[in-house]
C-alpha cells in the first residue's frame, strides 16, 4: 500500500467513528470529499471498524518509507490506530478492562495516586486559605471571592486572550489572519472547549454552569487558545499539513494519543507563555479592568493545589476499574478536592459519559509527561525551542518516554 492511500483510508477510518459516536472527530479540516463519501455509505459497524484499523495496522510496515513517509510519520498512524481498534471493539460490546482501554487510547499505563501526598497538599491548603474554619469550607469560601461577576465574563475573557496572544505570537509566529472566537455556553461537562474549523480559526466555548473563577481563567484562555490548543492547531496546520503535506494531521480525534499530548501541552501553556509569576502578571491584566485580584495568593492556593490533580483520575478508576458505587465516588471526589455534593457531581458526570470517560488520563498523565520532558531538556535547550516542538511535530508518549 502506498503512503497515500494509508492516509486516506485512516482518515475516512476516522470519519467513520463520528457517524458511531457524534463527536469522536473532534476537528476534521482535510478534503471536504472524504467527508462526503464516508456520509454516504451505510451505517458503519464497530467490529468491522476495529478490523478495519487492524488491516491497516498490519499494512504499516510495508508502506514503503518515502515520499516524505518516514519511521515518525508511521509510529504516529500506528498509535492512533490501535486506539481506533480498541474504540471499535468497545463500541461492539466487547469487554475491555479500563486500564487496558486508557492505555490503547492514550498510549499510557495509569495507576491510583497516593493519598499521602493529597494530605500534604491539604496541609498546604491549611496553611494558605485565610480563617480558622473547617478547610472544605475555607476552601468553598476562597472560590465564591474569587468568581468572576458574570456580565464581566466576556471582557476578562477577551483581555487575557489579547495580552497571551501578542506574547505568543512573539515567540511562534502565527498567520496575520488566525483567529479566536469565544462564546458563552452552559450546560456542558467540560469548563472550556476548542472547536478548531481550520484556516486558523477556532471558536473556544466557556461554560458559565461553573461559575468562572479568577485564578483560573488565565489558565483556560492559555490552555484553550495561546498557546494551547489553537496555536498548537495552528502550528501544525502551517508546518505539518500545508508546509509537509502530512494529511494525517487534519483530523483531530478524541481518545487517541493526539488528545493527551494537546492536553498535557495545554495545561502547561501558562507556565510557558508567563512562567512561574503568573500571578502579578494576572493581577496586573484584572487592575486594568478595575477588578481586585491577589496574585500572590492565588498562586499560593494553585501550587497547593497541584497535587491533588490525580484525584479525578483515582475517581475514574473507582468508577470504571474498581465499580465503586456512584456515591462512595462523590464522597472521595468531596474529600480530596474540597468541593461540595453539586460540583462533585458535576465532574462525575465527565466522568461517567461514554465518550469522555477515559479522557481525564490526558490532562493527569500528560502534564505530568511534558512537564518532565520539558523539565529534563538539554542545558542548551531553551524552554521555548523545546514548547515550540510540542507545537510543531508529531510527537506521541512513547516517543518522549523514549528521549
Amino acid at each position: 500500500m502506498e503512503p497515500a492511500a494509508l492516509i486516506r483510508e485512516y482518515l475516512m477510518l476516522g470519519l467513520r467513528f463520528d457517524r458511531i459516536e457524534d463527536g469522536y472527530v473532534d476537528s476534521f479540516t482535510g478534503d471536504p470529499a472524504l467527508r462526503r463519501a464516508v456520509a454516504g455509505e451505510p451505517a458503519p459497524e464497530p467490529a468491522d471498524l476495529a478490523r478495519q484499523a487492524r488491516r491497516l495496522l498490519d499494512a504499516l510496515p510495508e508502506v514503503p518509507r518515502d515520499g516524505g513517509f518516514t519511521d515518525i510519520r508511521a509510529a504516529y498512524v500506528a498509535a492512533h490506530l490501535r486506539a481506533l481498534e480498541c474504540a471499535g471493539r468497545k463500541f461492539a460490546g466487547q469487554a475491555v478492562g479500563f486500564v487496558d482501554e486508557v492505555r490503547e487510547y492514550f498510549d499510557v499505563t495509569i495507576a491510583k495516586g497516593d493519598e499521602d501526598r493529597y494530605r500534604e497538599a491539604h496541609r498546604q491548603l491549611d496553611a494558605v486559605l485565610p480563617g480558622a474554619g473547617a478547610l472544605p469550607e475555607r476552601m468553598e469560601a476562597d472560590r465564591v471571592g474569587d468568581e468572576i461577576p458574570p456580565e464581566r465574563l466576556a471582557e476578562c475573557i477577551e483581555a487575557f486572550s489579547s495580552a497571551l496572544r501578542d506574547r505568543v505570537r512573539a515567540e511562534y509566529p502565527l498567520p496575520e489572519r488566525e483567529t479566536v472566537k469565544y462564546e458563552i455556553v452552559t450546560d456542558k461537562p467540560w469548563s472550556g472547549f476548542n472547536y478548531y474549523e481550520g484556516d486558523y480559526t477556532s471558536t473556544v466555548a466557556v461554560n458559565a454552569d461553573l461559575k468562572q473563577q479568577m485564578s483560573n481563567l488565565p489558565r483556560l484562555v492559555a490552555h484553550e487558545s495561546y498557546p494551547g490548543h489553537h496555536t498548537e492547531h495552528c502550528r501544525k496546520e502551517a508546518g505539518l499539513v500545508e508546509g509537509l503535506g502530512q494529511a494525517e494531521h487534519t483530523i483531530f480525534l478524541v481518545n487517541t494519543p493526539q488528545c493527551l499530548m494537546a492536553e498535557g501541552l495545554a495545561d502547561l501553556a501558562l507556565h510557558a507563555a508567563v512562567g512561574p509569576d503568573w500571578g502579578s502578571w494576572a493581577q496586573e491584566i484584572y487592575a486594568d479592568l478595575g477588578l481586585r485580584f491577589d496574585g500572590a495568593h492565588a498562586q499560593a492556593v494553585s501550587a497547593a493545589r497541584a497535587t491533588l490533580a490525580d484525584v479525578r483520575q483515582d475517581a475514574a478508576l473507582m468508577l470504571h476499574d474498581e465499580h465503586r458505587d456512584v456515591d462512595d465516588v462523590v464522597a472521595f471526589l468531596r474529600r480530596w478536592l474540597l468541593v461540595d455534593d453539586v460540583r462533585a457531581r458535576q465532574m462525575l458526570r465527565f466522568l461517567s459519559s461514554p465518550l469522555w470517560r477515559a479522557y481525564t488520563s490526558t490532562y493527569v498523565e500528560g502534564y505530568r509527561l511534558l512537564r518532565a520532558w520539558l523539565d529534563d531538556r538539554p542545558a542548551t535547550e531553551t524552554l521555548t525551542h523545546r514548547l515550540g516542538r510540542l507545537l510543531d511535530e508529531p510527537l506521541i508518549p512513547s516517543t518522549l518516554r523514549a528521549a
